[in-house]
């Protein structure tokens, strides 16, 4: 099958019903749908709240329209969905598993394999060729009488697949050729550059668009309403700005914030509960550049750092931010961006080198702007 790309810039299918599920995983867990709020209390909120139906799956429309006319017309292909993380994709196929299969069916026909699974070459060798390769008595019937429904499908899910060795990638390929007959794979990851080409040809792929704060304002007033959650506007303003369309994000924060803060949620709890710095110390580290000379402004950094326990990657994700709200020249301004992308905080190097490096980018963009 040819590769077909559709992107769908709406956001994330979160529900306005509460619902629940039994497994709690990483916020992505085969769910058995029960009433929520008082037999689950002590659920995991992205579990508690995840959507049960098509129907409750409020963004990502074009996406979801796309999958249910391939029901309506019975020709559903392997599904590839990638996009950043809480977007909606594991709950927009587990929701598509329960309006095929239904209640009694849906555990029998669905394989659900995520990042707490091995997905080694031995696993996609048995596990899943096993799965596969079995055909249920409805599918030998529809195939006696002249074709399969797409109900009669097994379905296999492959959760954070981006993952996966190259090894169990080539062997997977395999795999789906060979049981097509029978099965659908829905594939999904977060970045579509780590699966092989051979497998994204194989599937239709969908990509998942991070949600619009309004989508998570709606959403994150509803489950403040319904946990009885003492959060301020700041505190909200505050978390919708960390979340950059991860809902899964806002709600695993929000319930963190709760359980610590039981008299009240503001701004500040927000930021101490992530580690995120905060604007005003932002703000401050700014300024410091700017306007400090480099032993000075290096000295207040690494002292905010300490006291505040701040992440120099963050504070440089953060510092995006600043650089793009205060007018520097534009040849000033490309100088900076391009020192933050170089400064490197893996493997062992030292932050306070990088921080050096930081502060005498600044200093170097300045007399730029002075010229």
């Amino acid at each position: 099958m040819t590769a077909m790309d559709i992107d769908d810039n709406p956001p994330q299918p979160f529900s306005t019903t509460t619902t629940t599920t039994t497994r709690p995983n990483k916020g992505k867990a085969k769910d058995d749908t029960t009433t929520v709020p008082k037999l689950n209390e002590n659920l995991p909120w992205v579990e508690k709240y995840r959507p049960n139906t098509l129907d409750d799956l409020v963004s990502q429309q074009g996406i979801v329209d796309t999958i249910e006319k391939f029901i309506a017309e019975n020709r559903l292909p392997h599904l590839l969905f990638y996009g950043p993380p809480g977007t909606g994709k594991t709950s927009t196929i587990l929701a598509l598993a329960k309006k095929l299969y239904g209640p009694k069916a849906y555990k029998n026909m669905i394989l659900e394999l995520n990042a707490s699974d091995d997905r080694g070459i031995d696993v996609v060798r048995d596990q899943i060729k096993s799965f596969a390769s079995t055909r249920t008595v409805s599918m030998l019937s529809s195939s006696a009488s002249g074709g399969n429904n797409i109900s009669d499908f097994k379905l296999v899910v492959l959760d954070e697949a981006d993952a996966m060795t190259q090894a169990a990638q080539a062997a997977l390929r395999r795999v789906i050729e060979k049981y097509t007959r029978n099965v659908r794979f829905c594939i999904i990851c977060n970045y579509v550059s780590k699966i092989t080409p051979a497998i994204q040809s194989r599937c239709t792929k969908f990509r998942f668009s991070p949600l619009k704060i309004e989508q998570v304002q709606e959403r994150l007033q509803m489950v403040v309403d319904t946990e009885g959650v003492n959060i301020t506007k700041d505190g909200k303003g505050a978390l919708l700005r960390l979340s950059k369309g991860d809902m899964r994000r806002v709600l695993n924060v929000l319930q963190a914030c709760h359980a610590a803060y039981p008299g009240g949620i503001d701004e500040n709890e927000i930021y101490a509960c992530t580690g995120s710095p905060h604007p005003k110390d932002i703000q401050r580290i700014g300024e410091s550049m700017v306007k400090d000379d480099f032993s000075t402004a290096l000295d207040q950094i690494c002292m905010l750092k300490t006291d505040r326990g701040l992440a120099l990657q963050d504070v440089i994700t953060e510092l995006l931010g600043y650089i793009e709200g205060i007018e520097f020249p534009n040849a000033t301004r490309i100088y900076l961006l391009d020192k933050l992308a170089d400064i490197e905080l893996a493997n062992g190097a030292s932050e306070t080198i990088q921080l050096s490096s930081l502060i005498g980018a600044f200093k170097v963009g300045i007399e730029l702007a002075a010229k």
